[in-house]
């Protein structure tokens, strides 16, 4: 493991990782996050949330520097309110892609999250939001999910888990899109090839950082990649067992401030 102050990138989840069921940041988060800023560290949020469903959580934390959102789909500059890059599923793949997965598994409710930073997240009839609190549109049907450039469909099933759905979209979907699963109720569909890695490392060059010094906590299956980047990988204890067998670490549960129990250690206050 690195010494302390070898890590100047801490890149954190915040469903179920940094986030408490409430969709709240703890007073000891805050404040071990302060002291990682104290130590001339630099965090960065690297999230499967949109940039518009990500930026009052930023206010919260500073509201300036970088975020990666959108599975690696985006980085947002918070303090200028702009995305730096992104990139889009194509609406024709996706929809054949939808198509393939239904054509395995029957109906699928879907979702889609609009490109850009005030784009919408649109639901069609019978798709349920796993965050209540995050705001959608809903439309009369699919079609309308394709009205706009979209940065990735989410998926839900009448009755197959998150792990089966994920992992018959896989075979199904292919070379298509790159699949994954984020938290209860999210299979995702994203732009082929692109992870969260993908974001991270676009986000750490603009830092003039490395893999060798990034500290990465997630909770889900799409962490992975985040965690195969990063020098040191730490799972929730809520974590998913797939992101538990590749970390390098196992800390307290979201709720029970596991990140800070970790960079309390790593980042002891000044003498």
């Amino acid at each position: 493991m690195a010494a302390p102050t070898a890590y100047a990138l801490i890149a954190t989840d915040l469903d179920g990782t940094l986030l408490r069921g409430d969709d709240t940041l703890s007073d000891r988060s805050l404040a071990a996050l302060a002291r990682v800023a104290a130590a001339g560290a630099t965090h960065l949020v690297v999230t499967g949330r949109p940039a518009p469903r990500v930026r009052p959580l930023l206010e919260d934390l500073g509201g300036e520097g970088l975020a990666v959102c959108g599975q690696g789909a985006q980085l947002y500059d918070a303090g200028a309110d702009r995305l730096l890059w992104s990139v889009t599923l194509d609406r024709e793949l996706a929809d054949t892609a939808l198509g393939k997965v239904e054509a395995e598994v029957g109906e699928v409710y879907a979702a889609v999250d609009q490109d850009g930073a005030d784009g919408l997240t649109l639901i069609e009839p019978g798709y349920l939001m796993p965050h209540p609190t995050l705001p959608a549109v809903r439309v009369g049907r699919r079609e309308d999910l394709w009205a706009e450039p979209i940065s990735k469909v989410l998926l839900r099933h009448p009755f197959l888990s998150d792990d089966e759905l994920a992992a018959v979209a896989r075979g199904a979907v292919g070379s298509l899109a790159t699949v994954t699963m984020s938290g209860p109720g999210t299979v995702e569909l994203q732009p082929c090839g692109v992870t969260k890695a993908t974001g991270l490392a676009l986000a750490a060059e603009r830092l003039g950082l490395s893999p060798s010094r990034t500290l990465a906590f997630g909770d889900m299956p799409n962490d992975i990649p985040m965690f195969d980047w990063a020098a040191h990988g730490v799972a929730m204890a809520n974590a998913h067992p797939e992101l538990k067998a590749v970390a390098d670490e196992v800390t307290a549960s979201n709720e029970d401030d596991g990140i800070a129990v970790v960079l309390e250690r790593l980042f002891p206050p000044a003498p």
